[in-house]
């Protein structure tokens, strides 16, 4: 094989980690001519509703997964948290490299840390699990819709619109975006739990393509996909969607292995949590006991109610 194409979304985050992965392909795959299929996903484009109301964040990952199987892409390149735990038929997950920096990350240009935000403060997030944790903890905050990329982000806080907002640490970090914000702050993981896969990513490819599994393999953190793979059980099994208000983590610890949950409604209310803990070796299926654990204390119907509400106080101010 000497040619490989890597689909993508557009964005310039994306674009990061499309050019990180040829990088990696092509010091390991010298003879490998590799190029960039660029696509505007159908959540790039829908900016005036918050994803959650649009289907999820596999709007991010449908177009580049139709131009793998239309034979336009050897693999595509994702945020290991944009993709659905159910896959097409004819695409699997060959690779999920090393995770880093899961925190999310409080930004603003107004107030030094989210402690010290005041009553009523507006704080910009599109993430149901972000407004769980936030409301969870700070009942009075405002929580207000943020789409657009992440330099549009930054912009819209930027001209006032919020007083502060939530992103994930890591996307900012790779793009060297955070040296221009007044006030930063990392959010502790027990404060503002990931989501499932955050700070990974995910390499898509094509089932019965022997050579890309190999290649593509050269790129696979083992302890990084034991994680995500009881992640993924996690959410797969309880039937949530990539943007429901789920929080999920599992942590190595020597020879030990942990995973943590929570669940509950939009507004910081009815939350759910669990966790469990396992010999590596025997924790191959530790995603789906937590699962079952959370199930038999109501969580299918938090995350049925949850959904109803979703937005429910928001929609009147994006009219």
């Amino acid at each position: 094989m000497d040619r490989l194409v890597i689909a993508t979304r557009a964005s310039d985050l994306a674009l990061w980690q499309a050019y990180f992965v040829k990088d990696k392909i092509e010091k390991s795959f010298p003879n490998i001519k590799i190029s960039l299929n660029k696509i505007t996903s159908s959540g790039d484009k829908i900016l005036d509703k918050p994803l959650a109301l649009i289907g999820g964040k596999g709007h991010f990952t449908k177009e580049l997964e139709d131009e793998m199987l239309a034979g336009n892409a050897d693999i595509a390149v994702h945020s290991l948290k944009d993709i659905p735990t159910f896959m097409p038929e004819g695409l699997e997950l060959g690779a999920i490299t090393k995770r880093e920096d899961q925190s999310d990350v409080f930004l603003s240009h107004k107030y030094k840390s989210f402690e010290q935000l005041p009553q009523n403060a507006v704080v910009g997030t599109t993430s149901l699990r972000r407004r769980m944790q936030v409301k969870s903890v700070r009942n009075d905050l405002r929580m207000k819709d943020l789409r657009g990329n992440v330099n549009t982000r930054l912009r819209k806080l930027g001209e006032g619109q919020y007083d502060a907002i939530i992103l994930a640490y890591i996307g900012l970090e790779r793009l060297n975006l955070l040296k221009d914000i007044p006030f930063v702050q990392k959010l502790p993981l027990d404060m503002m739990m990931p989501p499932m896969g955050q700070a990974s990513l995910g390499i898509e490819i094509i089932s019965k393509n022997n050579k890309i599994k190999e290649i593509v393999a050269s790129l696979n953190d083992p302890q990084t996909a034991l994680c995500s793979k009881l992640e993924r059980d996690f959410v797969s099994s309880i039937g949530a969607g990539c943007s429901a208000p789920v929080s999920v983590n599992a942590k190595l610890s020597g020879k030990d292995i942990t995973i943590k949950a929570m669940i509950g409604y939009p507004d910081g209310t009815h939350i759910l949590k669990e966790k469990l803990s396992q010999h590596t070796n025997s924790a191959d299926n530790l995603g789906k006991e937590l699962a079952r654990k959370m199930i038999e204390k109501g969580a299918l119907e938090v995350l049925r109610d949850a959904e109803k509400i979703a937005f429910k106080d928001e929609r009147v101010q994006r009219m």
